[in-house]
């Protein structure tokens, strides 16, 4: 397929995707912005633990 099939292609799957969307209500979107929150918060809870021990043991 030749560069022009390839953007016709990617075109027209775009157009489709785009079509099947639609702007989330707010219950949704306060749902997704908890659940990121509590993931980013639980991510740096894992990290400050993993520098304290790092720290705790090069103290040692």
């Amino acid at each position: 397929m030749d560069i022009r099939g390839k953007l016709t292609t990617a075109y027209s799957e775009t157009r489709r995707i785009l079509r099947l969307t639609r702007k989330p209500k707010r219950l949704e979107y306060n749902e997704i912005a908890k659940i990121t929150g509590i993931g980013m918060i639980g991510i740096g809870l894992i990290g400050f633990v993993i520098f304290i021990i790092a720290e705790m043991a090069r103290l040692i």
